[in-house]
């Protein structure tokens, strides 16, 4: 009969094998941070009906308490994510911390504190100015705009031509939030106006640095975890162990090109945090 360790996916670096021997040996110096949209929710069309996989909360739920901290890291504001991913109150995770808005925003479930700095003067901007960029853009149909209160997003997703709307979007939009201050962040399918100076990588290392821990897991799926995963190569060289998990889709492979490991969508990222919550407790 096999091990709990056994059903753990093997990764396919050394320095993630390194990495995933550190958390099971001493999970209470480990931590783990994961994006939400696309690692654990699927992408949807309709962002505001996005919920996190119906397995997330028991895997999150069975693994946080062995380990010095768990993160959901996000683009989106922490509270929404905190409600789409019903996270307030739920089993084992009364030491989790969201970090929204790519760390600008953060809430800790310990005390539902939620603290955010005031919106950046761009966002009012560029929020005027949108309309009419779009319409000189072609106006192309089924694209529409979400408003996330410290930064503007603009999905493509459900255009006739997703990827043809996005990359016609791509520099008048970079225009945009240059004139006023911001950054363009692409994802799958959605062209995100927010302000510089914070993203998942300083969020992440942040996050590492104040739990003091010993090895780090971050998963995600999508570019806007790009500085993530460098953040994760940066702690490597101090002598920080870090995972890195793709969660895989068709739409973005670059992420999967840097992984330690790829797994199968939100399904395959709750099924690893499961058995690595099973090694944990089978462990010794």
């Amino acid at each position: 009969m096999g091990s709990p360790r056994d059903s753990v996916p093997e990764p396919t670096t050394p320095q993630g094998r390194e990495a995933l021997a550190a958390l099971l040996a001493d999970p209470a110096h480990a931590v783990a941070a994961l994006d939400f949209d696309g690692t654990l929710a699927p992408i949807v069309d309709d962002p505001e009906r996005a919920r996190a996989h119906a397995g997330a909360l028991p895997a999150l739920g069975a693994l946080a308490p062995r380990l010095r901290g768990i993160a959901v890291v996000t683009g989106r504001p922490a509270a929404v994510a905190v409600r789409a991913g019903g996270f307030d109150g739920a089993p084992g995770l009364d030491r989790l911390t969201v970090l929204g808005h790519y760390g600008a925003e953060r809430w800790d479930a310990a005390t539902g504190t939620l603290t955010a700095p005031p919106p950046h003067p761009g966002v009012a901007a560029v929020r005027a100015e949108l309309p009419g960029v779009l319409a000189a853009a072609g106006d192309h149909p089924g694209t529409w705009t979400e408003d996330k209160g410290h930064a503007v997003a603009v999905h493509t997703r459900r255009a006739a031509d997703p990827q043809g709307a996005f990359q016609a979007l791509r520099a008048p939009l970079a225009e945009l939030a240059d004139r006023h201050g911001l950054v363009v962040e692409p994802g799958r399918m959605v062209l995100e106006l927010r302000p510089p100076g914070v993203d998942k990588g300083v969020a992440l290392t942040a996050y590492v640095r104040e739990s003091g821990a010993r090895a780090v897991l971050y998963a995600g799926d999508d570019l806007g975890d790009l500085p993530a995963f460098a953040a994760v190569a940066a702690l490597r060289t101090e002598g920080v162990p870090g995972l890195l998990v793709c969660s895989g889709s068709g739409e973005v492979t670059e992420l999967a090109d840097r992984a330690d490991l790829v797994v199968d969508g939100p399904a395959g990222v709750v099924a690893l945090l499961a058995a690595l919550a099973a090694a944990v407790d089978g462990r010794g």
